[in-house]
């Protein structure tokens, strides 16, 4: 019982990832029609935006410090952050200690700008071309950003933690009546799936409660008769595309902590994004989410060592057996509508 509890758990934080990169790409998809293999690069520019506001808070300056010296009994020099002059040692080394969280208010006018410029300059330029046209330029550019993330950062992994507070783990054996310490799990995680749910529940609220939203959906089903009314559909699809955008960005920010910011991590999640997309069905927002929560899950189980040492290499293909089945018995997905990429 406490395997499984445990594979769930690791289902469930796998998912959100997947689920909130889906429902970015879901979005870009149904409003705009444009496969966007970018993407992934956004999941990656966001967890950039961490590693930046890391460095802005802890730009420091060289001082001697005569209170401490070396083997030879000269004073010491020492870098101290600018931030500390502002706020003192103690709240400054509080504000670095926190960077992971303050970069989600740092890193959704910087993603929603990015999606903005990137769909005004390049993506409106292919509305009306062939999705493989599409595909082509947005890897393209996937690529090209990968390598300006690597040029100005390097190749290596760049360790960005949670904030000490929230290290260590929580008791989930001692919550459900299981001996104490038999399910521990990080925090962090946990915190990452409730955040993950916060996202959906606001995207899936700003979509169906306010004007802006009933618009948009309203031209995502039949955009020239929402033309015809006088509304300017395209602003709005340009605002969806930044907001698309700030998704797979905070998705990024908040995955730092669990896997070390690296130029190619976009690549790593965007192959299995889109197999999310299309197992839950191309355009359907529900179905993102739901794909993204059972393939990460069905992941998390195939990783158990019984599972592989019982068919060795499962958990690297699991998701796309998944996907061979739900697509023989689906072909539109789990819950895809009809007319969506069949032309």
């Amino acid at each position: 019982m406490d395997q499984i509890i445990l594979q769930i758990l690791n289902g469930l934080d796998k998912g959100s990832a997947y689920a909130l990169i889906a429902l970015g790409l879901t979005l870009i998809f149904g409003t705009l029609g444009v496969v966007n293999f970018a993407h992934g690069a956004l999941f990656m520019m966001g967890a950039f935006c961490a590693v930046v506001l890391q460095r802005l808070l802890s730009w420091s300056r060289e001082i001697v410090d005569p209170t401490r010296t070396d083997f030879l009994g000269n004073p010491l020099k020492v870098d101290v952050p600018y931030i500390y002059d502002m706020f003192g040692e103690a709240t400054g080394a509080s504000i670095i200690d926190w960077s992971v969280p303050l970069a989600i208010v740092f890193s959704i006018p910087v993603m929603v700008l990015f999606g903005i410029i990137m769909e005004r300059g390049l993506i409106k330029h292919f509305y009306k071309r062939p999705h493989a046209d599409q595909i082509l330029v947005t890897f393209g550019l996937a690529i090209v950003l990968q390598e300006v993330i690597k040029y100005y950062f390097g190749a290596n992994q760049i360790p960005t933690p949670a904030p000490q507070a929230l290290f260590g783990t929580y008791d989930f054996g001692a919550l459900i009546g299981l001996d104490p310490g038999a399910v521990n799990y990080p925090y962090w995680r946990i915190i990452y799936f409730f955040f993950a749910m916060i996202v959906i529940g606001g995207v899936f609220a700003f979509l169906q409660f306010t004007t802006f939203g009933m618009v948009v959906r309203a031209g995502m089903a039949d955009r020239e008769t929402v033309g015809l009314l006088g509304i300017d559909i395209d602003r709005r699809f340009t605002l969806m595309f930044g907001l698309a955008a700030a998704v797979a960005g905070l998705a990024g920010v908040m995955y730092t902590p669990i896997n070390a910011p690296n130029y190619h991590m976009g690549m790593d999640f965007l192959v299995i994004s889109f197999v999310v997309v299309v197992v839950g069905g191309m355009g359907s927002l529900p179905g993102a989410v739901a794909a993204g929560f059972l393939l990460g899950i069905l992941e998390s189980f195939a990783s158990m060592r019984e599972v592989i040492e019982l068919i060795p290499g499962i958990n690297q293909i699991v998701i796309y057996l998944a996907a061979i089945v739900i697509l023989l018995t689906r072909p539109r997905g789990l819950m895809g509508r009809k007319g969506v990429m069949e032309d």
